[in-house]
């Protein structure tokens, strides 16, 4: 499969192998971003995540058509909570309190599944994972490295919390990574932006930045 060429912002670009590059959705869950789910309950501005959701659909879209390997992420725990670590289950009392689509991140309940919008197709993995990271005591870096896959895009929920996470783990473990900004999003605009600063600090070393159109438009070439 030829190589593509993704324009990201700051006049960079990266060459990637399709067969080698991998599409992560991160935590597209309902008690983040819909009306009925928790945040929308307690009146959190999910419309900064709504307005992300068609850029996100984009680049999904794009990504499976020209046969990129998908996976999803979800943060979530057993339902006694075991697996939260010691410190945020003494400050984080969130997790596993009651909403209206069950009890907040926990296995099984309705409001810690994948939105409809974003849902994954037959074959595409579910990494559930009990932290932030995806690669947090979770099988990501074997699934990854089993298909050779040695680039990730990065797009989802929230853009400082588990994206950024999932991002910093996978640069210490020698992915290539670049964010898809317009794919991302946070409940303060502000914590997105900052986020997306520091891509450009340390002289670039925390990967890429680039959005939807611009993938589709470099993967376009492959299904044409």
């Amino acid at each position: 499969m030829e190589q593509i060429r993704l324009a990201c912002e700051n006049g960079r670009s990266i060459e990637c192998d399709p067969a080698r590059t991998a599409l992560a959705c991160i935590d597209f869950q309902a008690d983040f971003v819909l009306p009925e789910g928790r945040a929308g309950a307690l009146g959190l501005p999910i419309s900064h995540l709504l307005a992300s959701l068609p850029a996100a659909q984009r680049a999904l879209s794009a990504a499976r058509q020209a046969g990129l390997f998908v996976f999803f992420t979800r943060e979530c725990y057993a339902p006694d909570l075991s697996d939260l670590n010691t410190f945020r289950r003494q400050y984080d009392l969130a997790v596993g309190s009651h909403g209206p689509l069950g009890r907040f991140l926990v296995k099984g309940e309705a409001g810690t599944e994948i939105i409809p919008a974003m849902r994954p197709a037959e074959g595409e993995p579910v990494i559930d994972k009990a932290g932030f990271s995806a690669f947090h005591q979770t099988t990501l870096d074997t699934v990854l490295r089993v298909r050779g896959i040695d680039t990730l895009l990065l797009m989802g929920y929230t853009t400082q919390c588990c994206v950024a996470s999932t991002l910093r783990s996978a640069v210490d473990l020698g992915y290539a990574c670049v964010l898809l900004k317009d794919a991302c999003a946070a409940y303060d605009p502000a914590d997105h932006e900052s986020t997306v600063r520091v891509m450009y600090s340390e002289g670039d070393n925390f990967g890429w930045v680039s959005d939807s159109e611009r993938l589709a438009g470099a993967l376009q070439q492959l299904v044409t």
